[in-house]
C-alpha cells in the first residue's frame, strides 16, 4: 500500500500542482495576458496606422512632385515664350529703326537736291545778272553814247532770258 500511497501522495501533489498551474494561469491571464495582449494589439494598431501614414505621404509627395514638374515645366515653356516675344520685339523695332533711317535718308536726299535746285537757281540769276551787267557795259563801250542805261538793261534782260533759257534748261 505503500506504493499505493506514494501513487496516489504523487497524484494528489500532482492534482494540487495542476490546480495551482490553472489558478495561476487564470490569474495571469487576468492580470498579464490580457493588458498585454491589448498592449500588443494597440502597438500592432499604431504600427499599421504608421505605414499607412508613411504610404499616403509617399503617394502625396509624389502628387507634389508630379505637380512640381508640370510648373516647372510650365514655367521652362513661359519663359522660352517670353524669350521667344522679346526676340520678336526685338526683330521688329530693329526694322522699325532700319525703315526710319531708310525714310529719313530719303529726305535728306530731297532736301539736299531742294537745296541744290536753288542753289543752281540763285546761281544762275547771278550769272545772268553779271551777263546783263557785262552786257550793258559792252553795249555802252560801243556805242559810246549816251543811251538810257534802263532799256539797255531791259533790251539785254530780255535777249538773255531767252537765250539763257533755252541754253541753261538743255
Amino acid at each position: 500500500m505503500q506504493i499505493f500511497q506514494n501513487i496516489v501522495n504523487i497524484d494528489m501533489q500532482m492534482a494540487i500542482q495542476i490546480v495551482n498551474t490553472i489558478i495561476m494561469y487564470l490569474i495571469l491571464k487576468k492580470l498579464l495576458f490580457k493588458p498585454v495582449t491589448e498592449f500588443m494589439a494597440n502597438r500592432t494598431a499604431e504600427v499599421e496606422g504608421s505605414y499607412k501614414d508613411a504610404e499616403e505621404a509617399v503617394k502625396k509627395g509624389e502628387e507634389l512632385k508630379a505637380e512640381y514638374e508640370a510648373k516647372i515645366n510650365s514655367a521652362k515653356e513661359e519663359a522660352q515664350e517670353i524669350v521667344k516675344n522679346g526676340s520678336k520685339r526685338a526683330e521688329e523695332r530693329a526694322d522699325e529703326i532700319i525703315k526710319s533711317a531708310q525714310e529719313e535718308t530719303v529726305q535728306l536726299k530731297e532736301r539736299a537736291n531742294r537745296e541744290i535746285q536753288r542753289e543752281k537757281q540763285k546761281v544762275m540769276n547771278e550769272l545772268k545778272d553779271d551777263i546783263s551787267s557785262l552786257a550793258i557795259l559792252a553795249a555802252s563801250k560801243i556805242i559810246e553814247t549816251d543811251v538810257d542805261e534802263a532799256k539797255h538793261e531791259k533790251l539785254i534782260g530780255d535777249f538773255i532770258e531767252e537765250v539763257g533759257e533755252a541754253k541753261w534748261q538743255n
